[in-house]
């Protein structure tokens, strides 16, 4: 009974959840309505933040899906949803900007960035491998070694999921100073491009809260024999 009474502590996370989804969907849907006195779409300022900063990358292309906007470390490619890199709206140069600012931090060697690249291939095994190790152990009557296993390989999970908070406000921050200085957007622009970042940002705090509740929740369940 205790694994289902024990899922209570992850409520917070998971209405957070639900608010932060509300909430991107909601302010970018607003802010893709209000079109840019400057005429520039979302490719254009990408590209103008990168040159002011003195960055390039492999290539600027755009992608289908919605919200689908990101940087690849690898490739050094910066990839944009149709919506963003062809829209002339504030949600999508506030978007675009914040994409470039990951450019930005790889080439600059942003530490959180580099940390969180380097971790990746143990926290993409951590999010599954670990909760699989865990219930496994819970079934087998407290199997206590393959039960910590699990909790050690998700705990690297929850490490990336925290490390990916500082990565994504520090965008954001890069992105609004570049549009300000820029004079890409113009003051009552650049509220509507903060408010885009700041709903985006909250999705991430709520992952990041779900991450560690489920972890706090695996550890009382490996403690309660």
């Amino acid at each position: 009974m205790f694994w289902y009474s024990s899922m209570i502590i992850l409520v917070p996370a998971l209405l957070l959840t639900i608010y932060a989804q509300y909430k991107v969907k909601s302010t970018y849907a607003k802010y893709s309505k209000v079109a840019v006195r400057s005429g520039m779409r979302g490719a254009d300022v990408a590209n103008a933040v990168l040159r002011d900063a003195g960055v390039s990358v492999s290539e600027l292309t755009p992608i289908p899906g919605n919200l689908t906007d990101h940087y690849d470390p690898r490739r050094r490619a910066l990839r944009l949803s149709e919506g963003v890199y062809y829209g002339e709206t504030v949600a999508a140069l506030g978007v675009a900007a914040h994409e470039a600012g990951h450019a930005i931090q790889h080439s600059h060697s942003y530490a959180p960035l580099a940390l969180r690249n380097v971790i990746y291939p143990v926290a993409s095994i951590g999010t599954n491998l670990g909760q699989v190790l865990f219930v496994l152990g819970f079934i087998m009557s407290w199997n206590q070694m393959l039960m910590n296993i699990g909790i050690w390989l998700f705990s690297g999970a929850v490490f990336f999921t925290l490390l990916t908070l500082p990565v994504e406000f520090n965008a954001s921050r890069r992105a609004m100073v570049a549009l300000a200085n820029g004079g890409y957007l113009e003051p009552d622009e650049l509220k509507g491009a903060r408010a885009v970042l700041s709903a985006a940002a909250l999705t991430y705090v709520a992952a990041a809260m779900m991450a560690v509740l489920q972890l706090l929740r695996m550890i009382m369940l490996s403690r309660r024999r």
